[in-house]
């Protein structure tokens, strides 16, 4: 049943969300050599199922990173990633990534954006799944860079971009300590969501909420503090809640550390997304499963899930509403 829901998707990392398929084929591209066993190269593309932590977790796309410098690998990523979600009836997707990864060879920001919206777009052709691209600048990098890379693509919304993040090191660079440039983005008039609380650092989602972005990414440091969890809710914010990535890296040491109930009960606005689909051995099926088999969340809950998603989503009005009537007419069945 869980592969023919519909679903929407706002958290998925392009590079960490490639298909091994698609890994072989761009590392052809790239003239890299990799193992010729599948389950040899899954262990370099996944993170083990216990990581020590988040960073640990980040190393896993070290390898990635090479085969991804070219606008073609880039436009055969997206797609890849697009087809995926396409495939266990994703709907609407946003997919993020960073252009300074892409940068290595001589790619400028702006080229890096329009392969992967190329890609993209190939998808919704081919496929009918809307997919929209997210651009995120690294937390670690240094911000004079991070700033020339979002300015420089500032004109593309015409072409499908839709929003910004801030991903990488969160313990590091906590939202306060980088304050300056993510006031400087939302000048550029797109939305923000931003990873926060991953890293058992609720005060960053505080600093968030102060910064007035109501998406986040993970939230799992949300656990145990009702008095952030009520102003998050009165904000209005959204949760893109990642569980198999969560208790991978960590961020959420059980099931019984981790915020979903406590967020429910409250009445707060939760997605359910994958983050890294490679890296962590998962789907969009294989997350309703365990939401299903450790929450014993129901088909009713989904459909509220992927409204709150599909509200919060950074497309137009248009968009949304035709989306909203198709997410209502696939769940009758499941009612």
């Amino acid at each position: 049943m869980y592969q023919s829901l519909a679903k929407t998707e706002l958290h998925c990392h392009l590079d960490g969300s490639l298909s091994l398929s698609a890994i072989r084929q761009l590392a052809q591209m790239a003239h890299i050599a990799i193992p010729a066993t599948d389950q040899e190269l899954r262990s370099l593309v996944m993170a083990p199922e216990h990581c020590q932590n988040l960073m640990d977790y980040l190393r896993t796309f070290d390898f990635v990173r090479p085969l991804l410098q070219t606008q073609e690998a880039l436009e055969l990523a997206a797609y890849d990633v697009a087809r995926q979600q396409a495939q266990e009836n994703v709907i609407y997707s946003e997919i993020r990534f960073a252009p300074e990864l892409s940068m290595d060879q001589g790619l400028s920001a702006s080229q890096t954006v329009k392969a992967v919206l190329a890609g993209l777009n190939r998808a919704q052709q081919d496929f009918g799944i809307v997919s929209k691209a997210l651009v995120c600048g690294m937390r670690q990098s240094n911000l004079d860079l991070t700033w020339d890379i979002l300015s420089e693509i500032a004109n593309l919304a015409p072409r499908g971009l839709a929003g910004f993040d801030f991903a990488g090191d969160e313990h590091t660079f906590p939202p306060a300590k980088i304050e300056g440039l993510i006031k400087k983005v939302q000048g550029l008039g797109y939305p923000l969501t931003l990873h926060a609380g991953e890293c058992g650092c609720p005060q960053h989602i505080v600093q968030t909420l102060e910064l007035g972005i109501k998406r986040m990414g993970h939230v799992a440091a949300l656990t145990h503090h009702p008095e952030i969890i009520t102003e998050f809710v009165r904000e209005g914010a959204v949760s893109e809640l990642c569980l198999t990535s969560n208790l991978q890296t960590k961020a959420a040491s059980s099931l019984a550390d981790y915020p979903y109930q406590e967020l429910l009960k409250a009445g707060a606005k939760i997605t359910i997304n994958t983050d890294n689909r490679t890296v962590s051995d998962t789907n969009l099926t294989k997350e309703y499963r365990l939401f299903n088999r450790h929450f014993a969340t129901s088909p009713a809950e989904f459909l509220t899930f992927n409204q709150n998603a599909i509200s919060a989503a950074f497309a137009s009005q248009v968009e949304k509403d035709h989306l909203s009537q198709k997410l209502k007419a696939a769940y009758q069945p499941y009612l």
